[in-house]
């Protein structure tokens, strides 16, 4: 896992709120919103994943087209690409949540 400032940040927003104790019942207390220095560095990720996972589709595309690349290595392109749309997904949700109200 990778770590830096953008990693503490989402760690900070995800890490436990202990609950507040009130006439015996816990009360978990709400996650503080994003700073903006914040969302700025997850937008900066959000943007070189989706680069990275155009440029593994375009690589895709031409080593299938010219049959020169091997099996193993298209499989392991493809996997690659599976995970960058994932963590796409995970920081398009932190960025907007999707909150049923």
């Amino acid at each position: 896992m990778a770590s830096g400032p953008q990693t503490a940040g989402a760690l900070r927003r995800y890490r436990a709120i202990a609950p507040k104790k009130t006439s015996g019942r816990a009360i978990w207390g709400m996650i503080p919103p994003m700073t903006e220095s914040e969302e700025q560095s997850l937008r900066a990720a959000l943007a070189a994943l989706i680069e990275e996972h155009r440029d593994l589709d375009s690589a895709i595309l031409a080593l299938v087209t010219t049959g020169s690349g091997d099996q193993l290595q298209l499989t392991r392109l493809k996997k690659r690409k599976l995970q960058l749309k994932d963590q796409i997904a995970r920081l398009e949700n932190e960025l907007l949540p999707n909150i049923i109200a």
